[in-house]
């Protein structure tokens, strides 16, 4: 199951909010959705479930027009959703048969969620007695309640300390390999980087970057090298002084040295060079940006 975005476009009265998004998602693996506050994310995203149609574009489902009421979506907003005066068990079999279980099966996979989330002692609770972490975990069970095909994550490690955070990694890789679709949306690029082999990177409701992460990073400048060492200051002094056929600058900033190369076709003599010298190196690695850096590269002119 694919799923495909083609030139969506939406306003909300004189406001053009989608200027024709594209977007592809692949079962299996999953998409980062990324943007600045105000870029269109929270639209495209309710858009693909159905809660107001595109003013043009088409949705599609494995190259077919998406028909929503035959998909099972699986939605963690970014702000909570649920009732924070109501027992937690009663809201998450009301949510489960909204959704089309029976009143048994709702109860039993609220049960199921909780008791893997490690929640089920709260199952009697109210929401509002719980810590903000654990609230997030509840949205969670209720987002993954009727084992749903598409699922849209949205700032999902929010208030997580990092114990609670490894148990949702480990269920979102459960996901990932069981085939879902996973929409993945978030600020926090260490995570993002973690499970998405693909992004896209909204900005003033266009796509200005799609594809993927592994791809996307080398397809920048390959001509600089750093070399994590104990010496990284006499490797920085030593090679463009030694090497000026192959190195134009070098720097040193505390065990890293950074290495500026002529040329990206330099690279192995520049290994062979410092090799030779029998410089002690921990790590040796052609430097690249980090998602971060490409984020603020794209999205920068929205501020």
């Amino acid at each position: 199951m694919d799923f495909e975005a083609r030139d969506v476009v939406k306003s909300f009265g004189e406001k053009q909010v989608l200027r024709g998004v594209d977007l592809q998602a692949e079962r299996g693996k999953a998409l980062g959705l990324l943007g600045r506050n105000g870029a269109g994310k929270t639209t495209t995203i309710r858009i693909i479930m159905g809660v107001f149609p595109p003013d043009a574009g088409e949705l599609l489902l494995d190259g077919k027009p998406l028909r929503h009421e035959k998909i099972n979506f699986g939605y963690l907003p970014e702000e909570h959703g649920l009732y924070p005066k109501q027992v937690i068990s009663e809201q998450l079999t009301y949510l489960g048969r909204l959704r089309g279980l029976s009143p048994r099966d709702a109860r039993a996979a609220a049960k199921k969620w909780l008791q893997r989330l490690g929640m089920e002692e709260f199952l009697p609770k109210k929401l509002d007695t719980l810590s903000k972490g654990n609230q997030q975990k509840i949205q969670l069970a209720a987002a993954l309640l009727t084992d749903p095909d598409f699922i849209i994550l949205d700032e999902p490690f929010s208030g997580l300390d990092p114990v609670n955070a490894a148990v949702l990694k480990d269920i979102i890789r459960e996901l990932i390999s069981a085939g879902k679709l996973v929409l993945f949306s978030s600020h926090q690029m260490n995570y993002v980087e973690e499970f998405c082999d693909d992004i896209a990177i909204l900005n003033r409701g266009k796509i200005v970057l799609a594809g993927r992460i592994r791809e996307i990073k080398r397809s920048y400048d390959r001509s600089r090298i750093v070399v994590d060492s104990r010496q990284a200051e006499q490797i920085a002094a030593w090679c463009p002084e030694n090497l000026q056929g192959i190195v134009s600058g070098a720097e040193a900033e505390g065990a890293r040295a950074r290495i500026t190369m002529r040329s990206a076709d330099c690279k192995n003599r520049l290994l062979a060079a410092l090799a030779g010298q029998g410089f002690d190196m921990d790590s040796v690695h052609v430097f690249e940006p980090s998602l971060n850096d490409i984020f603020v590269e794209y999205t920068e002119d929205a501020i």
